[in-house]
């Protein structure tokens, strides 16, 4: 494992986090906390409680999970598509360097970035809602493994895109509405019974489900689905990318 060239790649992608904190960090910072100031003090005051947990405080699983979801896309993806819009990925790819150490320089870094991200969000959170974390292990697992899916998910899209609209089109048509109709302002309990079986085909819901039993001990799905579930993303995404290096289509052609 060449991890001098693990560590190059990382350090230049977080390089550019700090280079853009307005973009990165506060843009992303901004909008939550306008969603915990509508939802969760506004509306959520007038809102019953949901499964004994007060409105504001049930929905700060779902932001989080809406955030890193979208960010940890946007940034893998954006990340990758550069080198090959500059032609710069052709040095990479003829240098002494794996795919596996590509993806873990890059995929590492956007992960970094989102998990960063999401602790931020957290400790915003504080100053709006009252909150617990019942299994903070957990949580922290949870989050962890949902960057680095959706990270991996954007290095796909980055390296299938040949166009920087194309970027946005997962993120923004696909990835933001399932996170939205995925149980974050809401319990797909209180879904007609139709339409909680028809939710279930959503894997967003199982992604929030989860880290939201991680505050709560309250969840729509089992845990042990729900990790499952994330667990199996994971591998699915890990095989794309393994077949994308392993014929070069869109990469080396």
């Amino acid at each position: 494992m060449n991890w001098y060239a693990v560590k190059a790649i990382y350090l230049s992608e977080l390089a550019r986090t700090w280079r853009t904190p307005m973009q990165s960090i506060a843009s992303p910072v901004l909008s939550t906390s306008l969603y915990f100031i509508v939802f969760g003090a506004a509306i959520g005051s007038a809102m019953v409680s949901i499964d004994g947990i007060s409105y504001g405080a049930f929905i700060i699983p779902g932001l989080i999970m809406l955030t890193v979801l979208t960010e940890s896309t946007s940034n893998s993806s954006f990340g990758i598509y550069m080198p090959k819009w500059s032609g710069s990925i052709y040095e990479v790819l003829s240098a002494p360097v794996s795919a596996v150490e590509i993806v873990l320089g890059y995929v590492g870094a956007a992960a970094s970035k989102s998990l960063i991200l999401g602790g931020i969000i957290l400790l915003t959170a504080r100053f709006f809602v009252d909150y617990s974390i019942l299994h903070p292990g957990w949580m922290l697992l949870f989050l962890l493994l949902t960057c680095i899916t959706f990270s991996l998910l954007g290095f796909i899209i980055g390296l299938l895109a040949d166009g920087f609209e194309k970027l946005q089109v997962v993120p923004l048509m696909i990835v933001t509405p399932l996170a939205f109709l995925g149980g974050t302002f809401y319990s797909i309990s209180m879904l007609p019974e139709f339409w909680q079986k028809v939710t279930l085909f959503n894997p967003v819901v199982y992604l929030v489900s989860g880290f939201r039993w991680s505050f709560y001990g309250v969840s729509d799905v089992n845990v042990g689905v729900s990790l499952a579930m994330i667990l199996l993303f994971m591998f699915s995404f890990l095989v794309i990318i393994y077949w994308i290096f392993r014929t070069g289509y869109k990469v080396k052609v």
